[in-house]
């Protein structure tokens, strides 16, 4: 049985506009789903453990989908989210690939997470396939290969916009801009219109841009094992 673990964001402060944040639900269900539904082994870790905040907004009913009702009827998936690992208690040996889910938690703490950095870099080092969506790609920021390049200089990624930051009203209250953070440490970043599904792998990378594409990121990872 494959095993993932998906890493989700302990921050639940959106910057200092006194608004919540956390991971967006569906950025987390449908992956979620696509993995059990593919008989996949999940296990959830955060960088405090416990239950992750959640940001209200991505369960407002504009934003739900399919897959967020099915987690909001899965008595047993929101007890499993409710008892996260720490994850300074996890290892990359004890998984086949790692899935990160976003909202704009991770730019705040997933970002700056010495742990996080090096269960990607331990990770990509095993030759194992990682991805990361919509702000999640923002993890990769101080992420570096064992030359002690940035891991993302020379391939092809995407994530959250600056455009869509700009349409959500965000620009000046997230601490970096996704597509230019990468793009700063020498990635080529590809993008789409604004929330259109989009993922790009480059090798075993794979990142998503948006919410809506995180079931196809999954998607993707997915096929990446099948393919094997």
């Amino acid at each position: 049985m494959t095993k993932v673990l998906m890493v989700l964001t302990s921050h639940d402060q959106l910057g200092d506009t006194g608004r919540k944040t956390g991971f967006w639900l569906e950025e987390f269900a449908a992956p979620y789903y696509r993995f059990r539904d593919a008989g996949w082994d999940v296990t959830l870790a955060s960088p405090k453990g416990g239950r992750p905040p959640l940001d209200p907004k991505s369960n407002e009913p504009d934003f739900q989908t399919d897959q967020t009702r099915r987690f909001e009827a899965d008595a047993d998936a929101k007890a499993q989210l409710g008892e996260t690992l720490r994850l300074d208690s996890v290892s990359v040996d004890d998984f086949d690939t790692v899935f990160y889910p976003g909202g704009h938690g991770p730019v705040w703490d997933l970002a700056e997470d010495e742990n996080s950095i090096k269960l990607i870099e331990r990770t990509v080092a095993a030759g194992k396939p990682i991805a990361l969506v919509c702000h999640a790609p923002g993890a990769l920021r101080h992420v570096v290969t064992s030359d002690g390049k940035p891991l993302v200089a020379g391939r092809q990624v995407t994530g959250f916009t600056n455009g869509e930051e700009e349409f959500m009203g965000l620009t000046k209250v997230v601490p970096f801009l996704v597509e230019d953070e990468l793009l700063a440490k020498g990635a080529q970043f590809d993008k789409v219109g604004n929330f259109e599904p989009f993922v790009v792998t480059d090798g075993q990378l794979v990142t998503g841009q948006n919410p809506a594409s995180s079931g196809p990121a999954a998607v993707r990872l997915i096929s990446l094992f099948d393919a094997r």
